[in-house]
């Protein structure tokens, strides 16, 4: 026998079933920091970032600026005008040769616990049909040079955009893109940008990030509840 339940308990049921797929789907999965709290690496070498832009500048922007998060998180960074130096004495300048030297190899150049390997997406200044954005994005992992072991890996992405809500009129929208793109590539609103990508990417303490590291009072307290 068929039972016709009423329309207002049907669309409840869906609702409720909308809710509970929707509450899956958005659920952040909760990153396994296994390797990472047996190595607990003390100080980081971070490699010249791949550039997959057409923007020259967003390998040594970006390498520049990751090393301010990870310092306040707590590691010990190797300076980037010693690291480059030291690759151009090797013989290395490219960013992709250099991703392919064997861990065991910089472990033994620099004495470095682990490495910072950086692959840009986005960077630069880009205008869009009636729009003007900076916009910067990178992937990142850490790898454990005594092990060869990836300890963690992420992914960020920062924009002028964000937050900007237009208006004015489409003729007002057009001299406004313009003109942002204009004081955007001019001031190099790109080297601006790739520091809020290395925070968000970075920082210790952000949902799936980085954990601290031994010269922080946070160390090894990740999940310790405070009174």
């Amino acid at each position: 026998m068929k039972i016709n339940y009423p329309v207002t308990l049907r669309l409840a049921a869906l609702a409720a079933a909308t809710t509970i797929i929707g509450g899956c789907a958005t659920t952040r999965q909760q990153y396994d920091y296994t390797a990472f709290k047996e190595a607990r690496p003390a100080s980081i070498l971070v490699l010249p970032p791949i550039n997959n832009s057409p923007d020259v500048n967003g390998t040594y922007s970006m390498m520049s600026q990751v090393t301010q998060p990870l310092a306040e998180s707590g590691y010990y960074v190797f300076p980037v005008t010693l690291v480059d130096e030291t690759f151009k004495q090797n013989g290395l300048t490219s960013p992709n040769d250099i991703h392919d030297v064997p861990v065991k190899k910089l472990r033994e150049i620099f004495g470095a616990d682990a490495a910072l390997y950086i692959n840009i997406k986005d960077y630069g200044t880009k205008y869009i049909v009636i729009s003007s954005e900076t916009r910067v994005t990178a992937a990142a992992k850490i790898v454990d040079l005594r092990t060869g072991k990836t300890l963690w890996s992420g992914a960020a992405t920062a924009s002028s955009a964000e937050g900007d809500s237009g208006g004015g009129g489409l003729a007002g929208v057009l001299i406004k893109a313009v003109v942002k793109q204009v004081l955007e590539t001019s001031l190099e609103q790109g080297h601006v940008i790739a520091g809020h990508t290395s925070n968000r990417l970075l920082s210790a303490a952000r949902p799936n990030g980085i954990l601290y590291g031994p010269r922080s009072s946070q160390h090894q307290k990740e999940g310790v509840q405070t009174k």
